[in-house]
């Protein structure tokens, strides 16, 4: 796995803690920043360029558990690590059902620590990824007509070539032709695929309406 693009932020009040943590990721060659504090982090303006961030629960300042949930409500989806001495049942549940990648109670192998990290940059890249594609695909929806978006909201619940032409007030094969013109515009493959593009723009977070 070539993680060398990805970066990890260490947030930990423990300078030796950092710095050996520090060496543990550097030794399958990620690219690691250190902070000392949620406040020191959060100057450093670095937060969307983080593809994962290992975070001690205990922190002066806000906790690890409150940035945590500050992340969330700020609606930031970078993956963390959280890493404690003090750790116990309830503090690791709470910190997993609000997303945490893996919560790690000192000491811990530095192989349980590169596992995590890497699970967290996998899942940074596969959400990037999906972002970019969602946003290629509103960009190439936004070159539809009206009319285009109309038959291509038909197209994804269902109705034939036949259907929408009686709808439209158009021959069958003027529906149809609207239907190859809209699968050029959107790259799609198949009438199958098309459906499947209207779904997830249908579906994403920040909801574009297909008519």
């Amino acid at each position: 796995m070539n993680d060398q693009r990805a970066t990890v932020a260490i947030i930990d009040d423990d300078q030796l803690v950092r710095e050996a943590l520090q060496g543990v990721l550097e030794t399958v060659e990620l690219k690691v920043e250190l902070f000392r504090s949620v406040d020191d982090f959060l100057r450093a303006g670095k937060s969307h360029a983080m593809s994962c961030i290992v975070l001690d629960v205990r922190l002066p300042g806000p906790s690890g558990l409150e940035f945590q949930a500050e992340l969330a409500s700020s609606n930031s989806q970078t993956p963390i690590v959280f890493i404690t001495g003090y750790g116990d049942i309830p503090m690791s549940v709470h910190a997993m059902k609000a997303g945490a990648v893996d919560f790690l109670t000192k000491p811990f192998r530095d192989q349980e620590l590169i596992d995590a990290v890497r699970h967290g940059i996998m899942h940074d890249r596969a959400r990037r990824a999906e972002e970019k594609a969602i946003t290629e695909l509103r960009t190439r929806f936004s070159s539809l007509t009206r009319c285009e978006r109309e038959i291509m909201a038909l197209l994804s619940a269902g109705w034939s070539a036949k259907q929408i032409a009686g709808r439209m007030g158009v021959s069958a094969v003027t529906a149809r032709v609207h239907r190859c013109h809209i699968m050029y515009k959107m790259g799609a493959r198949s009438p199958a695929d098309l459906v499947r593009m209207a779904d997830k723009l249908d579906g994403s977070s920040a909801k574009q309406p297909l008519i």
